[in-house]
């Protein structure tokens, strides 16, 4: 039977929380995910790849959560082509309303040769069993052959019937190394409609890496081609270069209706902050000039652009800053303003947050009007975003005093709360900083080596909160930590404390052979 499908309608396949979180230095933990598919749902996407069930305890329990608590997306969970995998991820996603099986095997010559050490037969005969097992747990299956874009077409196409006729409902090919240019991933989608006899009784569907950056232009490309689905992330997180950004990809569909008169389920309004939502737990800070969801997306220094601008946005503005969520705000925030317009600056900036949660951001936000003469919304949105994140962490920041200069020695004292209990020491360092994590070592002893310290300012002036990046690496893992304040140091402290955290939350998990997709 025929797939009944609109064929205007694209799906968008959102997979931040599983290849997203393959990316060197993201790690999130269970309330972290819960909460981004929750913003996910709001978003309007219509399938969350929720994770890879098998990888770790820590994986198979956040899947099975967001399974318990998102009710209109499909929960989709990755799984190589072996039984334990598809099992594994059934078992998951069992408590979902709707649930889909993402399986895969690879099946360019390079893959099947060293990396599988398999005959293109045997991959074949793993295609029939993989995907007729995941049918026995759900109808709704999606089947990729990993490294797709490298495959010969004929074999391509001979594994895509095969896994049609096996019961796949949706068939997704990956550029799995962003190898290929637009014209050249259309027509590979192309091909596979018109070549694989029951090309009708499935989804075809799209997942491009930017490895060359034209993730979103090949992602185009597969649905001028006849893919109805993108696979796609939030910022454009992923591994290596990322992967196709769902911002980038939602917004010029809604723009370009002459080229593209296609239409999506996304609440634009929500880009903004699902963005900044993203970007908080992960530790990775969207670039200045990303577009749609960069800081410089609707910003114009050159005069002739902002005269042209203040005449008629339409000059040099192709959207608006309200069709991706960023509005100006009306609620003018200082040290004299209550709880009641704190809460409601909060609901402004799409934050939900429960009682004890707002009992601390608003004594944090207090201390910080009494700190700044006036208090953006990007203040805001750091601390709600570096308090609301921390509240189930091990590790937590109490306090931190420094004495630093050109006269030595630079000293930091400091205390920390681990595991419910609080402890305090003093420790010396070449520095500040180094004082200051020298202080946390000894607090909380640890093998992790600082990678990555980065400083930038969260609005203007010299009365700025410090957004401070800090990034460790331990057995080969990696995670990012941020932490907001408008003493550096404390922003530093903030920042390795956060990176700890998500590196006891990285430890946990495995790297499962042939991953990838």
């Amino acid at each position: 039977m025929t797939v009944n499908h609109d064929p205007n309608r694209i799906i968008i396949f959102d997979t931040t929380l599983r290849d997203g979180e393959q990316s060197p230095g993201a790690s999130m933990n269970l309330e972290e995910k819960l909460r981004i598919a929750e913003t996910l749902e709001e978003l309007g996407v219509d399938v969350i790849e929720a994770g890879f069930p098998i990888a770790s305890n820590g994986d198979f329990e956040a899947v099975n959560e967001i399974s318990k608590v998102v009710r209109k997306p499909i929960i989709c969970g990755l799984a190589r082509s072996g039984k334990a995998d598809i099992e594994r991820a059934a078992e998951a996603l069992q408590p979902a309303e709707r649930k889909r099986i993402h399986t895969f095997i690879a099946t360019s010559p390079l893959h099947m040769k060293y990396k599988l050490q398999m005959e293109p037969e045997e991959v074949l005969q793993q295609v029939v069993d993989s995907v007729s097992h995941a049918r026995n747990f759900t109808d709704d299956v999606d089947w990729s052959p990993e490294d797709g874009s490298r495959s010969d077409p004929d074999f391509l196409c001979r594994t895509v019937e095969a896994a049609i006729s096996a019961g796949a409902t949706c068939i997704n090919l990956p550029d799995t190394v962003g190898y290929v240019i637009p014209e050249e991933f259309g027509g590979l989608i192309a091909m596979l409609r018109e070549r694989v006899p029951n090309s009708d009784k499935a989804i075809f569907s799209a997942h491009c890496h930017n490895d060359l950056g034209l993730a979103v232009a090949n992602s185009l490309a597969a649905v001028q081609a006849g893919a109805r689905q993108v696979e796609c992330t939030i910022n454009g997180l992923g591994e290596r270069a990322g992967n196709a950004a769902l911002e980038e990809i939602v917004m010029a569909i809604r723009t370009r209706k002459d080229m593209l008169a296609y239409e999506t389920g996304i609440n634009t309004e929500v880009i903004t902050r699902a963005s900044r939502l993203v970007s908080a737990v992960t530790g990775f800070a969207v670039q200045p000039n990303k577009a749609i969801v960069g800081a410089n997306a609707f910003a114009h220094e050159a005069g002739i652009h902002q005269d042209g601008v203040l005449k008629h946005a339409g000059t040099y503005e192709i959207m608006t800053p309200e069709s991706v969520g960023l509005v100006e705000s009306k609620l003018v925030m200082g040290k004299h303003s209550g709880r009641h317009a704190f809460r409601e600056k909060i609901r402004e900036l799409g934050y939900e947050i429960g009682d004890n949660q707002m009992q601390d951001a608003f004594r944090r936000f207090k201390d910080l009007a009494d700190k700044k003469k006036d208090v953006y919304d990007e203040d805001i949105v750091a601390l709600i975003d570096d308090e609301v994140m921390r509240e189930n962490d091990r590790i937590r920041f109490k306090s931190l005093q420094v004495v630093c200069g050109s006269v030595g020695p630079q000293t930091a004292e400091l205390a920390l709360e681990i595991d419910g209990e609080e402890r305090a020491t003093k420790a010396s360092g070449d520095g500040p900083v180094d004082a200051t994590f020298n202080a946390i070592t000894e607090l909380f002893p640890h093998e992790a080596r600082l990678q990555l310290y980065q400083v930038h300012a969260v609005t203007e002036g010299t009365d700025a909160q410090a957004e401070v990046t800090v990034r460790l690496e331990e057995n080969g893992k990696t995670v990012n930590g941020q932490g907001a304040d408008t003493d550096t140091l404390v922003a530093s402290a903030r920042a390795y404390v956060n990176a700890l955290n998500k590196l006891l939350v990285k430890r946990e998990k495995t790297a499962p052979t042939a991953l990838s997709a």
